[in-house]
């Protein structure tokens, strides 16, 4: 069956699954296959013969029928239930799904030959050769506990980058935002001024480490405590996979006993803990980091990810009371509200020891969301509905707002419905277009802003980036309204275009996009398992995932409105806000895609030569 668009055919296997079949809560789903990516080209020279490409055929497995593609499942990093999502070591040696399909010639000529180890010297499988002595015997290499596992990534993954990616610079004690982007491989140096990898923040510079605790979707335990300037330093892991990927994660852990685990509560089928945040414990004080990147190697090598942090927040004097060291945006009360909401003995002394710091300092509104129904005033308290009540109470209105439009930038979608005002108009953009008490209900442009195939075509990274980015084909066939709210990204500003963007950001710009109303950088894509909708003649709205992100309103810093900073490298002292993309974003043209994660691109290689085969 084929599907036309505006935006291009695709061609897709018959399927009978209803994305918009919601399970009861606590339906359990089987695991979908994950799609195979090509792994890293080889460093030998290339042999004359060219290889030949397969053509794109298309053919899309149905998913089973019991774990349905929907709004429940997309929308996270994976679009599925954590367990199946991530590429960390402890899935390496028995996914067969994840085998690196490589580009490679035959020597007939006849087209693909698969690898099925890094160590391949090159020869093609079931091409007789003539006769040949026996192998002798090798003798089996013991196994070491610490010697890491084949990457899915390809054989790039666990090189080292440039010794200068990792010169460490405190950032500006002047910086008004404190807004920041991961340091990218690859780059002319000048776009990393300024930007920030993870060695940079837990590094010493920043702080003398006592405790952390770090909040995410996707970890690499090995990889993570590398990343630390002592592996002794007590870490706590906050996760929400469940059994077998539970135990894998555990297993991950076992080399390292200052490792420990906090299980968020995923009481509403399909949900995530999608959240990313560090708290740093340090003998001089306390600070919160709000980030986009998981805790893998790949989302802090070449992808375009953000983050604010926060600046030390002192100990309070004995004594303070309850209220003591509260900021004007009510930072402290919200996050640990937020920390409040797992439920989890292991988050009790952190809860304690944030109240015990000054967190005054603090000028961004935390926008977060739990799991969960809620009815009355807590409707407000997590999801878009958060955002609209904080937008409506402490954003100012603009003149002519109605032109001002709505942006948003993300890596994956959910399942919209049958057309916009299911939800997208109807629900999601009411929110986004709130301006404080003004009683005017605008209709501006709203723009899109998706990872797209042109993009994929020139990118940095590796195809299997493109498994972080689940924009499905039952998803997108069944919305094809939706592309007509789609942008290409562009980031010349930040030298980014082709780093994949795996950072959220939503904002409401001036017609002429030199002028900002609010900002907000989150883990929460496009999809109602992040925001929230609205049910039971929208008197309750359910949350199925947890996201934590932070909302830039120009009142909490003395201004009417952000100026928008056009080249933020060299960093300079500008008080533009640095948007991490170009504005204004260019609207699709009717050859462009979204970037469709379980479709094969093999006529459209990327810079490394390597094409997204899913399996």
């Amino acid at each position: 069956m084929s599907q036309d668009s505006h935006h291009g055919k695709w061609t897709i296997s018959s399927s009978d699954d209803d994305d918009e079949a919601v399970p009861l809560s606590g339906t359990t789903t089987s695991e979908p296959r994950r799609p195979a990516a090509s792994g890293q080209g080889s460093h030998r020279p290339a042999s004359p013969q060219s290889p030949r490409l397969e053509a794109a055929t298309v053919d899309v497995k149905p998913e089973p029928a019991d774990a349905p593609v929907s709004s429940l499942a997309d929308g996270s990093e994976a679009g599925r239930p954590a367990s199946t999502d991530q590429l960390n070591a402890s899935k390496y040696e028995t996914s067969p799904s994840l085998a690196g399909k490589r580009k490679k010639e035959a020597l007939d000529g006849s087209g693909w030959a698969l690898s099925d180890s890094d160590d391949d010297d090159g020869d093609v499988k079931g091409k007789s050769l003539g006769k040949r002595a026996p192998p002798s015997p090798k003798t089996k290499k013991p196994k070491v506990e610490t010697e890491r596992p084949p990457s899915p990534h390809g054989r790039l993954y666990y090189i080292d980058e440039p010794e200068d990616f990792f010169e460490s610079s405190i950032p500006r004690l002047s910086d008004t935002y404190r807004f920041y982007l991961n340091k990218v491989t690859g780059l002319d140096r000048k776009y990393n001024s300024g930007a920030l990898h993870i060695r940079d923040i837990l590094s010493p510079l920043f702080g003398t480490l006592k405790e952390s605790a770090q909040f995410n979707y996707c970890f690499d335990i090995a990889w993570m405590v590398k990343q630390y300037p002592s592996e002794d330093r007590p870490v706590l892991i906050v996760h929400g996979d469940k059994r077998e990927a539970k135990a894998r994660l555990l297993q991950q852990a076992k080399p390292f006993p200052h490792i420990h685990f906090c299980q968020a509560k995923l009481d509403i089928a399909f949900g995530t803990h999608h959240t990313k945040m560090m708290l740093l414990w340090y003998e001089e004080g306390f600070r919160v980091i709000i980030l986009t990147s998981n805790l893998i190697r790949a989302d802090w090598y070449q992808k375009t990810q953000g983050m604010w942090m926060s600046p030390v927040f002192p100990r309070l004097p004995e004594g303070s009371g309850e209220s003591a060291g509260e900021s004007p945006t009510s930072f402290k009360r919200d996050l640990l509200e937020y920390l409040a909401s797992y439920r989890a003995p292991e988050l009790e002394e952190w809860i304690r020891r944030i109240g015990a710091h000054d967190l005054s300092e603090a000028r961004v509104y935390l926008v977060g969301s739990t799991p969960g129904r809620y009815v009355g005033s807590d409707m407000e308290r997590w999801g878009h509905l958060r955002l609209r009540k904080l937008l409506y109470d402490h954003a100012d209105p603009v003149p002519g707002e109605e032109r001002w439009p709505v942006i948003g930038q993300f890596s994956s979608i959910g399942s919209m419905g049958l057309d916009k005002t299911k939800w997208l108009t109807g629900e999601f953009q009411r929110t986004m277009t709130t301006l404080g008490k003004s009683s005017l209900r605008s209709d501006p442009p709203m723009h899109l802003v998706p990872f797209d195939r042109v993009v994929t075509a020139v990118r940095l990274l590796c195809p299997p980036a493109g498994g972080s980015l689940p924009y499905s084909i039952q998803t997108a066939q069944k919305q094809l309204w939706l592309h007509s709210f789609f942008h290409r990204w562009k980031a010349t500003a930040t030298g980014r275009s082709h780093a994949m963007p795996h950072i959220k950001t939503y904002m409401r710009a001036s017609p002429d996009f030199t002028e900002l109303a609010w900002f907000l950088v989150t883990s929460a894509n496009l999809s109602k398992a992040a925001w929230g909708a609205l049910e039971k003649n929208s008197t309750q709205v359910m949350v199925r995932s947890y996201e934590l992100g932070v909302l830039y309103v120009p009142s909490a810093f003395d201004m009417k409105t952000f100026p928008v900073h056009k080249s933020q490298f060299p960093v300079s002292d500008s008080a533009g806000f640095p948007v991490p993309f170009d504005l204004p974003p260019t609207c699709y043209s009717p050859k462009d895609q979204p970037w469709i994660w379980n479709i094969p691109y093999s006529q459209a290689p990327d810079t490394h030569g390597n094409v997204w085969v899913p399996s």
